[in-house]
């Protein structure tokens, strides 16, 4: 890895945050922006523990990767219901950390973002997304003095951590997949059709993402599915991490399309972008009921795979989405998670 990777400067002093939990120590923030290796490239990482944390193991120390579409800042720590996934795993003790790989939130955007898409092909695909994740991972290794943490995807951030996983085992300490794709027929709902000309990226309107976020829920359950409120905070800080899409009518979030390329490729060869029988690290799948984006059948696809896992496990949430994370039943996915991440190491 190119050293310069292992340097950063917080953007940031530490900033001190309510805690979610009763009586429980203050929550520290960092941010960082850690180059890349290629020029002009930085990716941007957001850190979160208690502030009277002052060592630090693999067991506790988390790293999550979004999905395709959405930056992982605006998903995993946007404080709905004024409780963010990263305060709730931070009171309990973890040192955790987000990602947005390049051309997502905060991370640069690459010079083809500032051009029509229909300008260059598609960008960001999984090499470049994986190496992303790996000068992240190595630089929190680095600055924590670890020989490995664990590693957490969500959607698309699923298949990279499984091939990281995969890839590298021992660096992983355990590997959670949340909503993990797999081999797929059809197009992915995050595009047009499998005809369709991929440009460089694709613009989401807010309006686009409620509707997909709602597909498959059934009509009785839909308005009590998101709590008042959540879905236009979450929208508005996600939207806002793309100024240019800002300046547009309507308003859209402009998200790389190199992983929708391979998607395409790789389900038209029939050939997995991962293979979960080298993954060695302790593997948790999870999944809700109604996801339509990455249905449960994938995640049981992907389980008797994972032949060299110990203790692997294939959990199924009712009542949730692909966006369980920020419904209302989203505290049975947290404690899930949460309890297979506590478990004393298998002996």
């Amino acid at each position: 890895m190119n050293r310069r990777a292992m340097i950063a400067t917080p953007l940031l002093a530490p900033l001190l945050a309510s805690a979610a939990v009763a009586q429980a120590p203050a929550i520290v923030t960092e941010e960082f922006m850690v180059p890349a290796g290629d020029v002009g490239i930085d990716i941007f990482l957001r850190n979160k523990r208690q502030e009277t944390m002052t060592s630090f193991a693999p067991s506790r120390t988390l790293l999550f990767v979004h999905g395709a579409t959405y930056p992982a800042d605006t998903a995993f720590d946007v404080p709905l219901g004024g409780l963010s996934w990263m305060d709730y795993m931070a009171g309990r003790g973890f040192d955790v950390w987000c990602l947005d790989i390049r051309g997502y939130g905060r991370s640069t955007r690459p010079p083809e973002m500032s051009q029509p898409p229909e300008a260059n092909p598609p960008i960001v695909r999984g090499d470049v997304a994986i190496a992303d994740i790996g000068t992240a991972a190595a630089f929190i290794r680095s600055h924590r003095s670890l020989p490995r943490i664990m590693h957490m995807g969500w959607s698309w951030g699923s298949t990279l951590m499984g091939r990281f996983a995969a890839d590298n085992p021992t660096l992983v300490e355990r590997l959670v997949l949340f909503a993990p794709p797999w081999l797929r027929e059809g197009a992915s709902p995050a595009t047009a059709g499998a005809g369709e000309t991929l440009g460089a990226y694709r613009m989401v309107t807010q309006a686009q993402a409620r509707a997909r976020w709602m597909n498959g829920v059934p009509e009785a359950k839909r308005a009590g599915l998101i709590p008042p409120g959540w879905f236009e905070h979450w929208a508005g800080v996600t939207w806002a991490t793309d100024p240019e899409g800002l300046r547009r009518n309507p308003q859209v979030l402009r998200a790389p399309n190199g992983v929708l390329l391979d998607s395409r490729e790789y389900n038209q060869a029939g050939r997995p972008y991962w293979d979960p029988a080298k993954v060695t690290a302790p593997t948790l799948l999870v999944v809700a009921e109604w996801d339509q984006d990455t249905p449960p059948s994938m995640a049981a696809t992907i389980f008797p795979l994972l032949v060299n896992s110990p203790g692997k496990r294939l959990v199924m949430l009712g009542e949730g989405t692909h966006t369980m994370l920020m419904e209302r039943n989203r505290g049975v996915l947290f404690q899930t998670v949460q309890g297979f991440l506590e478990e004393a190491p298998a002996s």
